[in-house]
């Protein structure tokens, strides 16, 4: 199969981005930013002009100098520059466990020398046990840099090659070896943003290789490793029984689970492995003890309120998920270790042949794909880390009971602004008291009714750090009041009045301080008895329900100009970019079918890969296969065609359809399309890699 073409960023001055790369290694934290290629070329017509050119890459096997410099040498080889020649090339790949730059240089003519770069720029040997992190950290950073199909990771970063680091059931044997030998120096290397401290069960490494067995079906040797290192530490269990789990072993997984908890009562891992298990078996209250013994095990982390609040929703009990949610532990969204390179000269992105398909190649119908200020201003979309999470336990919340049940519930366990004024203006010496609000949801303890038409007894969270002060407070106001639009103004007067937009709460900063404004205190004559039973709101909760008050705005205006254009048989017309943003709108508000209908006439204005893996979502829940291939062809042609050859989620799909289907009706269903053999050829490689881990269903 015809590797992916070599994207070229073209420096400005030659090894720019070396230097910026030596520059930002005592910055890095985590895995490191995928490895860089660098290149001197040198004009065969005019022989003293040379240039610097480089692209970053993942996937490649960095067990040693020699398959590094055999990369640095196919590129150097290759047949399509024919104007110049490469006359040294450099190969630097992070090792995140030492915390050095391995680095492999190329010389045209000279030979082959290889070194690492520590944090202050000296050199030292490379060792083999170096190698083996390397090779390590080339693996687990092609998952972290390897995109889900819908193409953000990599319009994150321009020019990555991705390549799949594992192609065969050799390579997967090494890298399985070299995660058992470092595997208890997994914490090292970090964790996803929302857990706090990495430990055994939760880092990088744990990540990498629950997708990796997740990805390819490869559960006898997940089961084999953890099974090792379970002997060597008992933390070992969760991961262990996740694998199972993910292998229709249920029954030993449970019994493995308590055997476990039996012996780490206090294990938070285990206690959220049980919860999330008896979640999927339908039953949260089962799952409400665990989640609860979660919290208590590990009270700083947000994963363990998460999961409480969850139960809590399962449940039906809204006041408790809402006071639950209030006591999560939020933290500052850390993004990955993208590369910080200098601006470049010019920016070459070519095209090869077997990419090629006027489907996805496709330009705008009309001119200026032109988003309105509105849909622009939908801070949801931004949301990542813990607070992403806790927007959409908020926004299920309000697709099952309603935005107007919701403020209802909000109103009775939080204090609001207008009550708080009026307590005020009565005179009450008493001071709000503010003991701990998450002792209130793990007690589970206000009332039988769940329904929200109850009123709650105990007091206020205030232990968790605000997230904004109180200037930003209202500019966050201002920012996402209802504004003036092109839309007709009936269908904004509708979406006002159906849509209630909440008032503020009281926070902690603001009852502590006792600063109000003395010209709102405006008497009313009526006392709020249940005012000193009622919690405060951390702001960062107050500005999520500010925020998704404008996500249900925007969304009630655009289904009623919808409906009002087919009422009068009329064109809705919008560009491609706002369909995929109300497409997004829609699903951040639980209403898929909506969702799919802005993807599918985003779709038919040019392709887009967002719009088109929230169409294969709805294909695959409905088990449409043959028009969940047609949506994977086109999605791995598009991924391709920007120089990416393997994505984790595209494969686990294709696995899935063998398993039901088999390999041999897969590929058959595929060669039966009207496209270019090419670009067949490309979906036919996935197929091939399920063949090779003889995953279920490969072999019929």
């Amino acid at each position: 199969m015809v590797a992916p073409a070599v994207p070229e960023i073209i420096e400005e001055e030659i090894e720019s981005a070396v230097d910026s790369r030596n520059e930002a290694l005592p910055t890095l934290r985590e895995l490191g930013p995928p490895d860089l290629v660098h290149l001197v070329k040198q004009s065969i017509k005019s022989g003293n002009k040379q240039s610097g050119v480089y692209h970053h890459v993942t996937g490649i096997d960095a067990s040693s100098s020699a398959s590094l410099a055999a990369y640095v040498n196919t590129i150097i080889y290759s047949p399509n520059d024919k104007s110049s020649k490469v006359i040294s090339g450099l190969y630097c790949c992070y090792n995140a466990f030492s915390r050095l730059d391995m680095r492999v240089e190329v010389k045209i003519p000279g030979g082959v020398e290889s070194y690492c770069i520590d944090e202050r720029g000296d050199k030292r040997v490379a060792s083999d046990a170096l190698w083996m992190e390397s090779f390590l950290c080339g693996v687990l950073r092609a998952y972290a840099y390897a995109d889900d199909g819908g193409g953000e990771s990599i319009k994150k970063i321009i020019g990555v090659r991705r390549f799949d680091p594992i192609t065969s059931t050799e390579m997967e044997h090494k890298f399985l070896d070299a995660a058992e030998r470092l595997f208890f120096k997994g914490p090292q290397l970090g964790s996803e943003p929302e857990v706090q401290v990495p430990n055994i069960a939760s880092n990088h490494l744990t990540t990498g290789l629950i997708s990796y067995i997740h990805t390819t079906g490869r559960y006898t040797s997940g089961i084999n490793l953890f099974e090792k290192l379970r002997t060597r530490d008992l933390e070992v269990s969760s991961l262990l029984a996740k694998v199972m789990i993910f292998a229709d072993e249920e029954v030993q997984a449970v019994k493995l689970l308590h055997d476990a908890v039996a012996k780490l009562p206090m294990d938070y891992s285990l206690l959220d492995c049980q919860a999330t298990f008896c979640q999927s078996k339908g039953r949260p209250d089962w799952a409400l003890e665990c989640a609860k013994r979660g919290v208590t095990a590990a009270p700083s982390e947000f994963s363990t309120w998460a999961r409480l609040a969850e139960v809590y929703v399962g449940l039906e009990q809204w006041d408790l998920a809402l006071l639950t949610l209030n006591s999560c532990p939020m933290f500052t969204y850390q993004d990955k270790d993208l590369p910080r390179m200098p601006e470049p000269a010019r920016i070459l992105l070519p095209v090869l042949p077997e990419s090629m398909l006027d489907e996805i190649d496709e330009p705008p119908q009309y001119d200026g794909d032109q988003v309105h200020s509105s849909l622009r201003k939908l801070h949801a979309a931004g949301y990542k880390g813990t607070f992403l999470k806790a927007y959409s336990l908020l926004t299920e919340v309000t697709a099952k009971i309603g935005w107007d049940q919701l403020l209802r519930v909000r109103s009775q366990v939080f204090v609001m602004e207008e009550e708080y004024r009026n307590e005020k203006q009565t005179g009450s010496d008493q001071r709000l008291s503010n003991p701990n609000a998450s002792t209130t949801a793990l007690r589970g303890t206000p009332s039988p009714v769940i329904n929200g038409n109850t009123k709650l007894d105990g007091h206020a969270n205030g232990d968790t750090n605000s997230q904004t002060d109180d200037e930003e407070r209202l500019n966050e106001k201002q920012q996402i009041s209802p504004t003036s639009s092109d839309k007709p103004p009936d269908s904004a007067a509708i979406a006002d009045e159906a849509i209630e937009k909440p008032e503020h709460t009281i926070t902690p900063e603001v009852a502590k301080s006792g600063n109000d404004d003395p010209a709102n205190e405006a008497t009313t004559g009526s006392k709020y008895t249940q005012f000193h039973n009622k919690r405060l709101c951390e702001r960062w909760l107050d500005n999520l329900f500010m925020v998704l008050y404008e996500d249900l705005r925007i969304y009630t205006i655009w289904r009623t100009d919808m409906a009002r254009a087919q009422s009068e048989s009329s064109d809705y017309r919008k560009s491609a970019e706002e369909w995929e943003i109300l497409g997004e709108l829609a699903e951040r508000l639980h209403h898929f079918p909506e969702a799919v209908e802005a993807y599918q006439a985003c779709l038919r204005v040019r392709f887009s890969p967002k719009a088109m893996k929230g169409v294969l979502k709805m294909y695959d829940e409905k088990g449409r296969n043959g028009e969940v291939l047609q949506a994977m062809i086109r999605l791995i042609a598009w991924q391709y065609r920007w120089y990416s050859e393997f994505s984790p989620a595209l494969l686990r799909t294709i696995r899935k359809l063998i398993e039901h289907e088999g390999a041999v009706k897969v590929r058959s269903i595929v060669q039966a399309t009207s496209l270019p053999q090419p670009v067949l050829d490309l979906t036919h490689r996935y197929v091939e890699l399920c063949v090779a881990f003889r995953s279920s269903g490969s072999e019929a």
